[in-house]
Parts: structure tokens; sequence; C-alpha cells
């Protein structure tokens, strides 16, 4: 892929969650009425019912603010972060700061969370939604996850939820990630993986590549990038379980054919 593919993707990638935000606050569904979003595949989607689908609680869904839970994702990486009192936490693609307001519980007061986002609008509805909770430890702020902004080797865990397979360089990403991470910080994400070759038509449809389909790489490139990196202990576990959902962000296309949801587990080595 050339730098100008590059750069259009990410226009393409951002103005469609820009869009998501702004039918957020409207009140008019997650994702438009024609488009897949992580998650979602029509205006009318029960945005509770696809976080349970996802393996978040109830009473996830009741400890965040209207507007924080957009029914995006492919899984809950707090499941398998193990987020401890007093750590960092950084979200990357942290949309309506639905996983920094659950990680937020976790570290307590103590702790310290971080959400990046690359849509004014997800910063500002995020923003919005923690002043309701008024949690003085959580901040959001504007960046790409490939050129992250925050300093090096202050945070205890990243977590991610079907956003890095939005990105054209991933390499970079997990480069970034490495950097920000403190020795022995860990990686605890939730993304998509390719279990087979995706179909040329599903890799060129713009509409699958910011719907989190079309960018999905498989386990053994992605573990790759992860060791060159620099990461050890990685561990990739797709889960059969996700086919039903996946099936259901496109119908008629198959999709789990080629995808499944996974955990993505590393970590920065002390030495």
């Amino acid at each position: 892929m050339n730098e100008v593919q590059a750069e259009e993707i990410k226009l393409l990638v951002r103005e469609h969650y820009a869009n998501t935000a702004r039918q957020a606050t409207t009140d008019s569904g997650c994702c438009g009425t024609t488009s897949s979003c992580c998650g979602t595949s029509a205006a009318t989607a029960n945005v509770t019912d696809v976080a349970l689908q996802l393996g978040y609680s109830a009473e996830d869904v009741a400890a965040v603010p209207e507007g924080a839970n957009l029914g995006l994702g492919c899984g809950n990486p707090a499941a398998i972060a193990a987020m401890q009192p007093g750590e960092t936490v950084l979200d990357l693609g942290s949309g309506g700061g639905f996983d920094c307001f659950l990680a937020a519980t976790q570290v307590g007061p103590g702790g310290h969370v971080i959400g990046v986002d690359m849509t004014h609008e997800m910063i500002s509805l995020a923003r919005t939604n923690a002043r309701k909770l008024g949690h003085a430890h959580v901040e959001f702020r504007l960046g790409e996850i490939e050129q992250l902004p925050v300093a090096d080797a202050v945070v205890d865990v990243i977590i991610s939820n079907c956003v890095i397979n939005l990105s054209s360089d991933k390499a970079q990403v997990f480069r970034e990630a490495y950097r920000v991470l403190k020795p022995g910080g860990r990686l605890a994400i939730s993304d998509v993986v390719a279990t087979a070759a995706l179909p040329e038509d599903i890799r060129a449809d713009k509409e699958l590549l910011a719907g989190c389909v079309g960018g999905a790489v498989e386990v053994g490139e992605l573990e790759q990038m992860l060791t060159l990196a620099g990461f050890s202990r990685v561990v990739i576990a797709p889960k059969d379980e996700s086919r039903e959902f996946i099936r259901e962000w496109v119908p008629g296309r198959n999709l789990d054919d080629y995808l499944l949801s996974a955990t993505i587990e590393a970590i920065r080595p002390t030495t």
C-alpha cells in the first residue's frame, strides 16, 4: 500500500467514526442505516444487546452514561487485561469512552486512564461522558495510534477494541505501543483476525475497510509484527463463538468464513 492509499483509508475511517459520534449525540443510532462499524449492522441495533454479545455484563453497560456504549467492538478487552488499582491504562481508539470508564473503575482514583482517538467528534463525546461520571482520573487525547500523544514508558496496560485492524500501518502501531509501555507492561486487546485470505472485493470495499473487516490480517502476520516490535509472550487466540456476531455485521457476505474475533496479549520485557 502506498502513502496516498494509506492516507485515503485514514480519511475514510476518520469520517466514518466522526459520523458515528455525531449520530450518537443526536440519538439517530450508532452507525447509520447502511454501514457496519465493528459490531452493528443497522441503526436499529440495540447497543446493550450488542455489548452483551461481545462479552460485557449488564453491570458494565449500566455503569457508563448513555452515549458511551456505541455498540462497537468485537470483544471485551477488560476481561483479559487484569487491571489493578493504581495502574495507568491506555485505550487505543477510545471512541465514546466505554472501555475507559470500565478501566477507571478497576484502577480506582489512584490510577490513571488515557483514551486516544483520532476524531474530534469522538473526543468531544467521550469528554462529555467523563464529565457526567465525574471521573477526574480519566482523560481523552486527540491523536493517531501510529503516533501516540503519550510519553515513553509510562503505561502499565494497553487495551483496544477492534481498532488496530483499521490502521494501514499496524507494525507502527505495535512499535508505538511498545514505546509507551513500561518494562513489564502488557498489551491486552480484542481485534479481528483473518482466518483465510480475504477476497479482493472485500479488501477493496471502502465500507468494509472502515467497518473492521477489510483491514484484518492473519494471525501469523500479527505475531511477527508484535515480535519485531520487541514484545514477548505473544498469545493470539481466535474465538470461534464470534462467528455468530461477525456473520451479522454484513448479512449475506459470509464474513465468518474469513474472520474471527481474537484476544491478543503480549508483554514488554523487563530487560
